[in-house]
């Protein structure tokens, strides 16, 4: 189970190394592990779900 701190640090790391040009999927999978946190496979899934929800919110505008 991934408490609320774990998931508002994992999201917060999901959203910033997305843009990096490495894969954000390690990061998180890496500072899961450093920390020790048992995670889902669907897990992973949400927070990925979660930026693209938020890309197109932000570029709603331009993809009309």
């Amino acid at each position: 189970m991934v408490g609320i701190l774990e998931s508002i640090f994992l999201g917060i790391l999901q959203g910033l190394t997305e843009w990096f040009p490495v894969s954000s999927s390690g990061h998180l999978v890496l500072f899961q592990r450093l920390l020790g946190i048992d995670v889902p496979i669907a897990y992973n899934v949400y927070l990925h779900l979660g930026t693209l929800v938020v890309l197109f919110a932000f570029f709603w505008k331009d993809i009309l």
